[in-house]
């Protein structure tokens, strides 16, 4: 809606241009940056500025926001909490709210259904893994984002560890979706309480009524209290992942991580309640009630209130603009695999495998029949095994290499192993005494060597010394080591301090000082080559060449990269070449016809927001080409084949054209959290999280080929991944999280977690 009259025309800098809504405590208004960006601004009602008790409230408002600024949420901007009319600004994530969704167009069934319950239950462990209890999870502080909905307005949130404002004489809160101690006992109230809430949310989401709905918001907290919720019209599936989240006992409610593993074995299709008819009309009905319930802001400083999110279709087209990975920094400041930039439970149910001619795609049947033709190692059985590393209690994920019928595999406390493809049996490990770092796996394997990571000595584990270590593929007999440096993740935004090119290591020096070469196998020094001055670079392989991307040191401390530079290096001499300027942040992320293609990173101070264009460097000319992308995309991103893929933390897989940025497909998978692409060389992409959970897809069109469970407990949702799949013939090897590595037939996939 437009301003109105006595609207102000700007907040804290950035220029009004409409009303999002209004509420109790605040009206929210859309405005733009200087950049041009959308953000939501939340304005304090002005008879609140000068009472004490509201400004605490919005204080922990603003620092409760900031805290789980994240996929799951709208990123705070900017605020000012102390100002004579308070304001917080955030992203502006543009889609209806589940309140609007539900009431144009009613229940949810299906497996919109399914995204919507996972959804909402990995925001709900992000936030609370963040310290914070929201205390208003409702319908119309849900927005359905075509990347999944996210959880908006912390106004009456708190840290746990937190005491709990007292608001004498209020109820804070919406009844049909409060838990039974927050309107008995609000000063207990814990994270148990929002699991409550989630229970009635999804619900209300299935049936569009909630399970204690009543004829005034007196009489629905009485049965929230007092009676059993009402769930006949809940599918069965979901009812029973449901049910014990409604106990009126906390302590008898699953943990928002359970509820992540009741959530695994949930089916593609939940069924689900009709959305017409006097179901529709019921809901709006409910809806209003809910509204005029609550105490706090209906549209809060997140939400624009736009035509709603359509059904799932194959194409769910473009994906909308919000804030996501944090900036680049050193990989020193990254050492504990245990932060990870989000960090949020992989989920999903079995497999489901799509045959040639189930849908008519030619491109679906050739690649399933390319996958029948080719061969199984002698012997070959399903198998699952976990690697034990040099540190026991924090296991990471590994990544693998395929030469022949072994498989070589590092990462997570292992320096290297070598594994037989057809039984998973190990021939021999080399462990790393240090703290897994994230992002450091496996070098690369040389013709009869392999080479890895190791961190840490026998006498300093916890050290961050990191080497490059050489070890002969046979025996695992090491060979030589190097010290290495570790500010490639700054640089490049991946962690790739070490490369193979032939029997060429090319690795950065201790110091960060200098790119070194050598051979592969003796551990020859071939060349030691300085940065230039006053700047920091990480080598870059591009097919058969090797660059040194570089960037200026100032810029790198600063953690906001903006002003890299690519230089051909010689691999016989070490010689860089002429510098070629890239306009603004960007990451190298393959090649196309023989050139490197960057994707370029569209910034607001050091916080990444996606990327919103291509660039390619001519082999011919060492010229940049560059072409805008059709929106901004944020997620992991990868190359196979000639094309750009960005995988969304919900599982949408889009494709790109690495010289025009034009959109090729776009496929919304139950994979979350996905790193890849690798491709077999038959037509099929293979992406994976670190769950175990994997997704084929015909590479031309993205159709879906399989679609496996889980098979290890793991995180997902960590941005910028390298792919987990190593594809040998018709064997799928997946590396997983708790450095588990499994392998199935690509014909016969698994069909249980």
């Amino acid at each position: 809606m437009s301003l109105r009259g006595g609207d102000p025309e700007e907040i804290g800098g950035y220029p009004l241009e409409a009303r999002l809504g209004s509420g109790g405590m605040g009206t929210v208004f859309l405005g733009r940056s200087a950049s041009g960006r959308p953000v939501a601004i939340k304005l304090i009602h002005q008879q609140f500025a000068d009472d004490d008790e509201f400004r605490i409230r919005f204080r922990q408002e603003v620092a409760a926001a900031r805290r789980v600024s994240g996929a799951f949420t709208a990123a705070v901007i900017d605020a000012d909490p102390e100002a004579a009319h308070p304001w917080m600004a955030t992203t502006f994530i543009e889609g209806p709210t589940l309140a609007q969704r539900i009431a144009k167009q009613g229940p949810i069934g299906g497996p919109e259904l399914r995204r919507l319950a996972i959804g909402l239950t990995e925001a709900l462990r992000d936030i609370h893994r963040a310290g914070v209890v929201h205390r208003d999870l409702k319908p119309s502080n849900v927005v359905l984002s075509p990347e999944g909905p996210r959880v908006i307005d912390f106004g009456i949130s708190r840290a746990a560890d937190q005491q709990t404002l007292t608001m004498t004489g209020r109820v804070i809160g919406t009844p049909p979706f409060m838990s039974p101690e927050q309107l008995q006992a609000p000063r207990g109230v814990g994270p148990r309480s929002d699991v409550f809430s989630l229970g009635t949310l999804l619900v209300y989401a299935a049936t569009g009524q909630g399970p204690f709905d009543a004829d005034s918001p007196y009489m629905t907290a009485y049965q929230v209290v007092h009676e059993a919720p009402s769930l006949g019209a809940v599918p069965d599936a979901l009812r029973q992942a449901v049910e014990p989240c409604l106990a009126k006992d906390p302590g008898a409610r699953p943990s928002a991580d359970d509820l992540l593993v009741r959530l695994r074995d949930l089916p593609a299709d939940l069924g689900g309640a009709s959305g017409t008819g006097e179901d529709a009309r019921c809901t709006r009905e409910t809806d209003t009630q809910h509204h005029l319930v609550t105490d706090d802001t209906p549209v809060p400083g997140t939400t624009a209130s736009v035509s709603p999110a359509p059904d799932p279709a194959p194409d769910p087209g473009p994906a909308v603009e919000a804030a996501g990975d944090a900036p680049r920094r050193p990989r020193r400041r990254l050492r504990s695999v245990l932060a990870a930039v989000v960090a949020v439970a992989a989920i999903g149910g079995g497999a489901a495998v799509m045959r040639a001619g189930d849908s008519g795609a030619d491109d679906g049947g050739r690649a399933v029949a390319a996958a029948e033709q080719a061969p199984l190692p002698d012997g070959f059985r399903p198998w699952r095994e976990s690697v034990p590393g040099g540190r026991a209690d924090i296991p990471d994920e590994l990544r693998c290499a395929a030469r022949g019928d072994a498989l070589f595999c590092g990462g997570g406390g292992v320096v290297a192993t070598r594994i037989r493809a057809a039984d998973g049996s190990r021939v021999w490990t080399e462990k790393s005494p240090g703290v897994p770092a994230q992002g450091v796996h496996l070098v690369g394997v040389s013709g009869d060597t392999v080479l890895g990571y190791r961190i840490g000595t026998e006498e300093q584990p916890d050290s961050s010394a990191t080497e490059v270590v050489a070890l002969d593929a046979a025996k695992g007999r090491e060979l030589w080591s190097a010290p290495s440096g570790g500010q490639s993740t700054g640089v490049t935004g991946r962690t790739r301090d070490a490369v193979v090119l032939g029997s060429t290591v090319v690795s950065v020096d201790a110091a960060d000082s200098r790119l070194e070469a050598r051979q592969a196998r003796s551990g020859r020094v071939l060349w030691r080559t300085p940065f230039p001055a006053g700047t920091t670079c990480a080598p870059v392989p591009a097919g058969k060449r090797l660059y040194a991307m570089c960037a200026p040191d100032a810029e790198l401390s600063a953690t906001d990269v903006r002003h890299p530079v690519l230089r051909e290096a010689d691999l016989a001499s070490g010689r860089l070449g002429r510098a070629v300027a890239v306009e603004g942040a960007a990451m190298p992320v393959g090649t196309a016809d023989g050139g490197l293609v960057l994707l370029r990173e569209r910034r607001e101070g050091p916080a990444l927001l996606g990327y919103d264009g291509v660039a390619r460097v001519d082999p011919a000319t060492r010229e940049v080409a560059y072409a805008r992308l059709p929106e901004t995309y944020d997620g992991t991103p990868g190359m196979a084949g000639g094309t750009v893929y960005l995988t969304g933390q919900t599982g949408l897989v889009t494709a790109l054209d690495p010289v025009t940025g034009r959109k090729k497909w776009a496929r919304q998978t139950a994979v979350e959290g996905a790193s890849g692409p690798v491709a077999d060389g038959h037509g099929t992409l293979y992406f994976s999280s670190a769950s175990g959970r994997v997704v084929a897809l015909a590479a031309r069109t993205g159709k879906p080929l399989l679609t496996t469970g889980p098979r290890a407990e793991g995180l997902a949702g960590e941005t910028n991944a390298t792919p987990r799949v190593t594809v040998m013939g018709r064997v799928v090897v997946v590396a997983a999280a708790r450095n588990t590595v499994f392998a199935f037939d690509a014909t016969k996939p698994p069909r249980t977690g």
